[in-house]
């Protein structure tokens, strides 16, 4: 039995990086029509949700558990060893199963959704680049894949953001997306490092099981530290909740599966995954729960004032992801897990039909000769200002983080331009 799982879990791997590679050469050399694309995508998908939802009810239908599965190791340097390790439990396998699930749905709906688009293969292929980093999330059992998933997801997402290239909102906002991001993923390059500094390894089985014995209580404290800044720039909590609602440019498919299903949620899976190693420091906790709470009632404040569907239900997105966090930050297990299957399942519904619930509510307005509802003025205006203008977090962001970014960027392309001799834009502004 325990061959077994492991071949399921190694096809559950094995999988989507098929599926990457041949979509990749695909979009690099413009082969293939839909069909072709749509029948690779299909494959890669199927073959992987059903390695995942075998591995998942083989594992729980027998006594003899096999934790982990080595693939291999990337590579060694001295005494230090980088292993490609997979998380075999019923936590990592249900996420995986829920997230590809959720992906080969996505998948049949952008078919039809983008048919004849321009980027018809760029977007499958940055979708294929979504799901393998979403499956080595999942899976990961050493610090290595880990990273290496928390990046490809990181990347998918802002280049699907920017989907639209034509449309300057599209971009810009792109690049804000990418900005936190990259600070997220320099939290979770840090805790990398420091593990294994301190610990000589970088397994996480071990780890996330509570098995500190190799740790200070300082240590613990700093690895959990950046853990939590890792996790809220990827799932948006406050105060990095301002990228949110702008990371709605891309097309609907991929608003559905990164902002409202897995990629919001892909915070919150590993900090729960995390959770002994978060209940070692009580401080940690209280940061945690108190990040939680903030995001919760800002995201409620924020969402009853919006305009437009996406932007609202990005920030009732943003309430429930505050609530899961609390949960985790309590000591509950089933149920965060519970609360994340259920609120990705919901939220994807959502997203995916909000088109045509708008296109039914306009026409319905049009039959009754006017706005079906009319919000009433409200005697609280510094709440409303407060909301209106989103806890004044999307300029804080920008002054903090997005504008030196933007800088930094602007000064490489120029650099860039020197080294390569094209002086025309080597004085050009940020993008």
């Amino acid at each position: 039995m325990t061959l077994w799982i492991h071949a399921a879990v190694l096809v559950t791997f094995v999988a989507p990086l098929l599926m990457l590679m041949a979509l990749g050469v695909a979009a690099l050399g413009g082969l293939g029509g839909e069909r072709a694309l749509g029948a690779v995508t299909r494959v890669g998908l199927v073959t992987a949700l059903g390695g995942a939802l075998t591995a998942l009810s083989s594992y729980l239908l027998t006594s003899a558990r096999p934790p982990s599965l080595r693939v291999g190791t990337w590579f060694a340097a001295g005494e230090t060893t980088f292993a490609l390790d997979l998380a075999v439990d019923s936590l990592s396998l249900g996420f995986a199963a829920l997230s590809l699930l959720i992906c080969n749905i996505v998948a049949v709906f952008s078919f039809r959704y983008l048919h004849r688009e321009p980027g018809f293969r760029r977007y499958f292929f940055q979708m294929a680049m979504f799901v393998v980093g979403i499956t080595l999330v999942a899976l990961a059992g050493s610090v290595e894949v880990l990273f290496v998933g928390w990046e490809l997801l990181g990347l998918s997402s802002a280049l699907l953001v920017g989907f639209f290239q034509e449309r300057r909102g599209a971009v810009n906002n792109a690049l804000r997306v990418f900005a936190v991001y990259r600070l997220s993923d320099a939290a979770m390059l840090s805790a990398a490092v420091l593990l294994h500094h301190w610990t000589g390894s970088g397994n996480l089985i071990a780890l996330f099981s509570g098995d500190q014995s190799g740790l200070a209580p300082g240590q613990v404290l700093l690895i959990d530290a950046l853990l939590l800044v890792a996790v809220a720039c990827k799932s948006a909590l406050w105060p990095f909740s301002g990228w949110l609602p702008r990371a709605m440019e891309g097309p609907t498919p991929s608003s559905a599966v990164y902002y409202g299903a897995l990629s919001i949620h892909a915070g919150c899976f590993l900090l729960l995954r995390a959770q002994p190693l978060l209940a070692a420091s009580t401080a940690a906790t209280l940061i945690a729960a108190s990040g939680g709470l903030i995001t919760a009632a800002y995201g409620s404040l924020a969402g009853r004032v919006q305009t437009d569907v996406k932007s609202a239900i990005s920030y009732a997105t943003l309430t429930q992801v505050g609530i899961i966090v609390v949960e985790i930050a309590a000591g509950l297990e089933l149920v965060p897990m519970l609360h994340i299957a259920g609120h990705a399942c919901f939220r994807l519904l959502q997203f995916l039909s909000a088109p045509n619930v708008l296109h039914e509510r306009h026409e319905l307005d049009n039959r009754l000769g006017g706005a079906l509802h009319r919000p009433s003025p409200t005697r609280r205006a510094g709440v409303y200002l407060f909301a209106l203008e989103r806890g004044f977090a999307d300029a804080l962001l920008e002054r903090v983080l997005v504008a030196p970014f933007r800088l930094v960027v602007a000064k490489l392309d120029a650099l860039d331009r020197r080294l390569v001799g094209d002086t025309s834009r080597a004085r050009g502004r940020a993008p």
